[in-house]
């Protein structure tokens, strides 16, 4: 979608936008008519309805124009804002006259009944005023004729003054319309910069994913070179066969996604199957998952790192059977889940956790959770162990931050 298609206001607000500035003016002028003291009314008040019915649609005609101009400079749009809104005013103003033209001899006749005059048109259509004895030095000569008030100058004078209010209701609208432009082209540019976040968050997501596959690869295939060249050849084909299982279902998940902890949990298994393979005499796993959590959802991949650190730096450099274990509990409304292992190797990360490792998870759960999701590891008595936190969803898809 283009910039010129999203940044436009939508119709039904125009429209809205429109009607609200009309019906405000509208209740305006029909509020001071009630406290001048106009009668007729209920004439008047049809007939107001009716110019504002008018007004609002020529306001309408302004639209398509102002479409135009969205993408144009600021001054450019409000010069020719100005311009166009002069025909349209007088428009409005010469609907208005023809409109209340009619009702013209009531008034006439009530402003001279208030001031004790005589006000009548004749045959030809001049108003005519009969003054009363003594009020004026021409009563003699009969009726004063006010030919004036109805020559075309006079007319056009009337219409510009109606004009000029209606011009300003114009340009409000119009600097109502550009505020509705900026605020939509400023809700389009933060859509798209959100969309921008997400897109870099998932590319880093991705780069940090791919980032395991290819270390778990090195050390596996290390491994398959030792028992091919002490000649364990049916354990290298069971470690190959195990392997080619693990990375069918790893790699057939989107970097990005998520997938339940049994899933996750069972990803592990086949890692240390394969390492079993390999340590079949010092490598012993235990693994607790409570029921109620299997379908909680969590980071593809996001205990690799922690189980290979485990084999990497306990089972690997200890002579003695090594227990891993990988378990997994709810505190708090939260996830927790804990690998660790009773190895005495010395050449594990320090007790800050600090190793390329779990430098991989914490940046992975901090580019996926932000605060919301923590990982503390430590050397602890009589071994070794990570603690991951994450929010507890068991939807396929958790909230992203």
């Amino acid at each position: 979608m283009t910039d010129n298609t999203v940044s436009r206001v939508s119709p039904r607000l125009v429209i809205a936008s429109i009607a609200g500035v009309w019906l405000c003016y509208f209740v305006l002028v029909t509020i001071r008519a009630s406290v001048v003291g106009f009668e007729f009314s209920s004439a008047m008040l049809t007939r107001r309805l009716g110019v504002t019915a008018a007004a609002m649609a020529i306001t309408a005609l302004l639209w398509p124009l102002l479409r135009l101009l969205d993408h144009r400079p600021l001054w450019l749009r409000a010069s020719i804002v100005m311009v166009a809104a002069l025909p349209a005013a007088l428009a409005i103003a010469a609907i208005n006259q023809w409109a209340f033209a009619d009702i013209e001899n009531q008034v006439l006749a009530k402003i001279g009944e208030k001031e004790g005059l005589s006000i009548r048109r004749d045959e030809s259509g001049n108003v005519l005023v009969d003054m009363p004895d003594g009020s004026h030095e021409k009563a003699e000569t009969g009726p004063v004729t006010l030919e004036e008030i109805l020559t075309d100058e006079n007319r056009w004078r009337q219409i510009s003054d109606a004009a000029l209010g209606r011009y300003f209701v114009l340009l409000a609208w119009a600097a109502l319309y550009l505020a509705l432009g900026y605020a939509a082209h400023a809700r389009t540019a933060e859509r798209r910069e959100g969309e921008y976040r997400r897109a870099a968050k998932a590319h880093e997501l991705r780069s940090l994913r791919y980032q395991i596959n290819p270390h778990f690869l090195f050390n596996t295939l290390n491994s398959l070179s030792a028992l091919v060249m002490t000649g364990k050849t049916q354990a290298a084909e069971r470690m190959i066969q195990t392997l080619s299982t693990f990375y069918r279902r790893s790699l057939s998940e989107e970097p990005t996604s998520d997938h339940s902890l049994g899933e996750e949990i069972e990803l592990q298994k086949l890692y240390l199957d394969i390492e079993a393979v390999r340590f079949p005499d010092r490598l012993r796993t235990v693994v607790e998952i409570p029921d109620e959590l299997v379908n909680a959802q969590v980071p593809g991949m996001i205990l690799q790192p922690l189980v290979e650190n485990s084999v990497k730096y306990a089972v690997a450099a200890s002579r003695q059977p090594v227990t891993v274990s990988i378990s997994a509990r709810e505190e708090f409304g939260r996830l927790e889940i804990i690998v660790a292992d009773d190895g005495k190797g010395g050449g594990k990360p320090g007790t800050a956790g600090f190793g390329i490792g779990l430098s991989n998870v914490r940046d992975r759960l901090k580019a996926r959770f932000g605060d919301l999701a923590s990982v503390d590891s430590g050397v602890v008595p009589g071994g070794y162990r990570t603690v991951i936190r994450l929010p507890l969803a068991t939807s396929s898809v958790l909230t992203h931050v």
